[in-house]
């Protein structure tokens, strides 16, 4: 197993790391909308927050030399599911034709009460 860490991408505000490639796969731990040098929360709405996910999630793909392409499934939680369209419009561009599969669910609270949350798990065997 390998540990990915990036400096691209907010540092880990707890106990895990950004990610771990196991087995062929990477799994990214749940990336929320910090900014990777102050850690502070960017953006107030679910798009700019998404958009701040998107490059989080970017930066550790970027660690490992993948592109968004390799992303297998998704788990994405967001505050509120009335923010589901909005959202869906900034995710989407993250990917190009190879969309993964993905779970999305409405939950209570997340870290730092920031509106969403995404995890990935990408192939990184043809790396």
């Amino acid at each position: 197993m390998k540990t990915i860490q990036t400096d691209q991408a907010p540092k880990a505000i707890g106990p895990y790391v950004q990610g771990r490639i196991a087995n062929g796969f990477l799994f990214a731990s749940g990336q929320i909308p910090l900014h990777p040098e102050t850690g502070e929360i960017v953006g107030d709405t679910i798009e700019e927050q998404t958009k701040q996910v998107v490059k989080n999630i970017s930066a550790i793909l970027a660690e490992v030399g993948i592109t968004a392409d390799a992303i297998v499934k998704t788990t994405c939680f967001l505050k509120n599911m009335d923010d589901f369209v909005a959202f869906n419009g900034v995710y989407g561009t993250l990917f190009g034709e190879m969309l993964p599969a993905r779970s999305a669910v409405e939950v209570a609270r997340l870290p730092k009460d920031v509106l969403v949350e995404i995890e990935i798990i990408a192939d990184v065997s043809n790396k």
